[in-house]
């Protein structure tokens, strides 16, 4: 693939932005210069620097994300800065066939909660991990206002009725995690949902983290605010991922 064609796959710019950089001497492969535009590289594995930022090539992207609390999942936030400023420009501007350019979030978190984001550009991914039918489980740790106790537990996972669906929602998985303290796993996708679940077995959510999707979990050593690669591995597997059985749930 021509090198100007690559930069502007990864997000570097329009083509003629690319091609610039290029003659501009501001590419560099394999630490050598690149000065001609049309030059061709095989993309696999390939690393290149522009203007010092150094990049790998990468046909699509998945990331995650540790998201911190006070910020949200909107490009056009209205109250708390976006998480999208926590990325390089590349990854914001990487081209799409749709209306919104560079990588998105699968689903959203509140501007309070913060843990596990997954983002990217691949539109069939999003689907899959956002369709209800496929029960992706989320694991979120709950901190309470108010003890917890096992009636709650099982209230939980049994299942309770929240004010915009007659029909009850129940966590796929609930284990106390200490006085204050829940363990929380669900799947599919409902406005506030945790919190509104708690309140309806007569508790309050003091703080919310989402520390794992499917198997994957949110490595100890990503600080709130940054982000990753995922790997071949990781997101093959988040493609598989399913709960052992259907439950209704969501993903805040």
């Amino acid at each position: 693939m021509r090198i100007d064609e690559i930069l502007y796959t990864q997000g570097f710019g329009t083509r003629r932005v690319c091609a610039g950089l290029v003659q501009q001497g501001y590419v560099t492969v394999g630490g050598a210069p690149v000065s001609e535009p049309a030059e061709e590289f095989e993309t696999a594995g390939l690393r290149f620097t522009v203007q010092g930022t150094e990049w790998e090539y990468h046909e699509r992207a998945y990331l995650m994300l540790h998201k911190p609390a006070g910020t949200e999942c909107s490009q056009k936030p209205s109250t708390y800065p976006s998480i999208y400023t926590l990325l390089p420009s590349p990854l914001r501007q990487r081209p799409n066939k749709g209306a919104v350019q560079g990588v998105q979030a699968i689903g959203r978190l509140d501007q309070d909660t913060t843990g596990l984001l997954l983002l990217t550009d691949d539109g069939q991914f999003i689907h899959r991990m956002g369709s209800p039918r496929h029960h992706v489980p989320k694991v979120y740790e709950v901190s309470t206002k108010h003890r917890v106790d096992d009636g709650q537990v099982q209230r939980l996972l049994a299942g309770v009725v929240l004010d915009d669906d007659p029909r009850p929602v129940r966590a796929a998985a609930c284990e106390i995690a200490g006085p204050h303290r829940l363990s929380l796993t669900l799947t599919e996708g409902k406005y506030h949902q945790v919190k509104r679940m708690l309140a309806a077995v007569g508790n309050r959510v003091e703080a919310l983290h989402r520390s794992r999707i499917g198997m994957l979990a949110l490595p100890e050593d990503l600080a709130p605010g940054q982000w990753r690669w995922l790997d071949l591995a990781q997101v093959e597997a988040l493609r598989n991922a399913r709960a052992s059985q259907p439950a209704a749930g969501g993903d805040r």
